[in-house]
């Protein structure tokens, strides 16, 4: 099915942006690139290094120029994964809402306390308690609901998921 627009997954650390995004583009035949991969390929340095080596603002740079470039390339069939922080930049946002139909991977706090409390791949959560990092949830949860679908993952499978997303692409592009 060839597609008008980008598809673009939002959502906290740990919500699958990355694992929902290389399925949704397999099962779509379009290209996926995860955002934060492809920071930690042109750095040469992992997320965690480049945040405690150069900082956050010093990341989020680099982040939303990747982000606009890559939603203002020619390439229309192309799912994205954005860093959990990243729609939280105006730019970012106003770039995907004019450029993609972005998808907002929603969890309990709950879930995703359990899925990211031990990773030491994820540096803004680094010494923070379950309170802290449900606080930042809820912060940033006031972002993600600026996305154009919201989809409750909770309870459901992977291919579920995918599945969920396809048939709202497919309801838009009969409607666009």
């Amino acid at each position: 099915m060839k597609i008008k627009k980008k598809i673009v997954l939002i959502g906290m650390m740990g919500s699958g942006k990355s694992t929902i995004g290389a399925l949704l583009s397999k099962k779509m035949n379009m290209k996926f690139i995860d955002v934060d991969s492809k920071i930690e390929t042109i750095e040469k340095q992992t997320i965690s290094q480049i945040f405690k080596l150069k900082g956050e603002k010093y990341f989020r740079g680099i982040e939303v120029e990747t982000i606009l470039s890559m939603l203002n390339s020619k390439e229309k069939e192309l799912v994205l994964s954005l860093g959990g922080g990243s729609f939280l930049d105006e730019k970012v946002r106003k770039n995907v809402k004019n450029n993609s139909l972005s998808f907002w991977l929603n969890w309990k706090p709950s879930t995703i306390i359990k899925r990211i409390r031990k990773s030491s791949k994820r540096p803004l959560i680094q010494g923070l308690n379950d309170q802290e990092i449900e606080k930042m949830m809820l912060e940033r949860n006031k972002y993600y609901a600026k996305s154009n679908f919201k989809i409750d993952c909770e309870n459901q499978k992977k291919n579920e998921i995918v599945d969920k997303i396809i048939s709202i692409v497919k309801e838009n592009e009969i409607k666009s």
